[in-house]
C-alpha cells in the first residue's frame, strides 16, 4: 500500500469520531435544557455525509514519465554498437490497457492468472548506413505489427507466447515465447529475470539476413537464402529502484544469441548481441 493509499485509509477510519465529539461539543447547554423541557423543539439534523470527509477516489489509472539510454548493436549481428536516447511514456488504465513505447496493448480477459491480450505496435526496419557491411542491401521500411499475446501468471513467474505480423515493410510473421520472473528483494528494489526464444517466417528472415542475386553484385557479399525456423534466444536480468514514493530508476542488462540460418548469414559479423538500458522516471 502505497503512502498516499495508508493516509487516505487513516482519514475514512479516524473522521468520524472526530466530527461527532466536535459536533456534540458544540450543542449550547440552555438549547439542551429547553428541549428536555420541551420549550422549544429543535430542527432534525440532516443526516451525516461521510462523503464529505472520505479522501478522492482511488485512481485506476497510472502514468510514468521519464528518459534514458541503450547501448546495443548497430544492427542486428553487428559487431558494432550505438548509444541511443530513448524516451519513455507508459500509460495503464485498469488492467486492460497499456501503451508504452514499443505500442498499444488492450487486454481482453484475465481470469485465473491467464490473460488474453492484443497488441498494435511497430517495426523500426533498416538502414543501408546502419553499417558497412549493409552496403548495396536497401533499406528495409518502417511499418505497423498486429498481433496477440497470451499469458500465465503465477506468484512473480510470467510464462508468454505471441505473435506479431508486419503490415508492409518486411512483412515479417514473428512469434516469441518466454519466462520472466520478479520478485521484491525490499520495499523499494524489484529484481527480474528473463529468457525468451524468437521464431520468424521466410519473409522476416530473408528481408534481414538474405542476400539476393541483385544485394550480392551491388555489395559483394555472396547469395544466401535464410529460410523460417529459430532467429534468437536472448537472456536479460533487470533491476528496478524506487528512489522516492514517484522517483525510479531501472536498468536492464541482456544478451541475444543468434541461431540457425541468422547466424550463418553473410551479413552477420557477430552472433553474440550483448545490450543494455538505463532510465529515470517519474510515477504519477
Amino acid at each position: 500500500m502505497s503512502f498516499t493509499q495508508r493516509t487516505i485509509q487513516y482519514c475514512r477510519s479516524s473522521a468520524l469520531p472526530g466530527v461527532v465529539a466536535v459536533s456534540l461539543a458544540a450543542i449550547p447547554m440552555s438549547n439542551a435544557k429547553a428541549a428536555d423541557a420541551g420549550v422549544a423543539v429543535q430542527p432534525p439534523e440532516p443526516p451525516f455525509d461521510q462523503t464529505r470527509f472520505d479522501g478522492p477516489p482511488e485512481r485506476n489509472w497510472s502514468l510514468i514519465v521519464g528518459a534514458g539510454g541503450s547501448y546495443e548493436p548497430e544492427y542486428e549481428g553487428s559487431d558494432e554498437y550505438k548509444l541511443s536516447p530513448i524516451p519513455v511514456v507508459v500509460f495503464t488504465y485498469g488492467e486492460w490497457l497499456e501503451i508504452d513505447p514499443t505500442g498499444v496493448t488492450i487486454t481482453a480477459l484475465r481470469h485465473d492468472g491467464f490473460a488474453l491480450a492484443a497488441k498494435v505496435g511497430y517495426e523500426s526496419g533498416r538502414d543501408e548506413d546502419d553499417g558497412d557491411r549493409l552496403r548495396g542491401l536497401g533499406e528495409i521500411d518502417f511499418a505497423a505489427t498486429v498481433g496477440a499475446k497470451a499469458s500465465y501468471t503465477w506468484n512473480g513467474f510470467e510464462l508468454y507466447a505471441a505473435i506479431d505480423q508486419t503490415i508492409d515493410g518486411s512483412e515479417s510473421l514473428i512469434g516469441t515465447f518466454g519466462a520472466e520472473y520478479k520478485a521484491p528483494v525490499t520495499d523499494r528494489l524489484i529484481l527480474g529475470a528473463s529468457v525468451e526464444a524468437t521464431v520468424a517466417n521466410d519473409k522476416h528472415m530473408e528481408a534481414y539476413f538474405g542476400v539476393n542475386a541483385a544485394q550480392s553484385a551491388r555489395s559483394g557479399l555472396p547469395e544466401y537464402k535464410a529460410q523460417a525456423g529459430l532467429k534468437r534466444v536472448d537472456l536479460s536480468a533487470s533491476a528496478t529502484y524506487m528512489m522516492t514514493e514517484n522517483w525510479l530508476v531501472r536498468g536492464e542488462a541482456g544478451v541475444g544469441f543468434l541461431t540457425g540460418d541468422a547466424a550463418d548469414s553473410p551479413i552477420v559479423e557477430k552472433d553474440v548481441q550483448p545490450s543494455a538500458s538505463l532510465f529515470v522516471g517519474y510515477k504519477f
